[in-house]
């Protein structure tokens, strides 16, 4: 893959419609299950925030539970998804990562 590519691939991450909400999820790494909260989803991915970050490159799975209000539908909806981290954002207070969704599907 060129560095072209890539930079096409978070640039379309970064268009979708971002909804700021905090929900808790497990990633499951290589590593072991990673505790997070994120900070903002969209249809493509998230940026979430945890005491320990994935590498950037490796895979993760993780399911999210969508309020009703989000979803439009009577009860929250869980999404099982897979993906991968694109970045990592560090500031004096936080460590962030921004991983994009390769394949979900809602769980009943």
């Amino acid at each position: 893959m060129t560095q072209v590519q890539q930079a096409g691939e978070q640039n379309a991450v970064r268009a979708s419609v971002r909804f700021p909400m905090q929900l808790a999820v497990v990633l499951e790494t290589d590593d072991g299950p990673i505790e997070a909260v994120t900070v903002d989803v969209s249809a493509n991915g998230l940026l979430f925030s945890a005491t320990r970050l994935p590498a950037v490159g490796s895979r993760i799975v993780f399911t999210m539970t969508m309020p009703s209000a989000v979803m439009g539908s009577d009860s929250d909806v869980s999404v099982h998804c897979t993906g991968r981290i694109v970045r990592h954002q560090f500031t004096e207070q936080t460590m962030r990562a921004a991983a994009v969704i390769d394949e979900y599907f809602l769980k009943v």
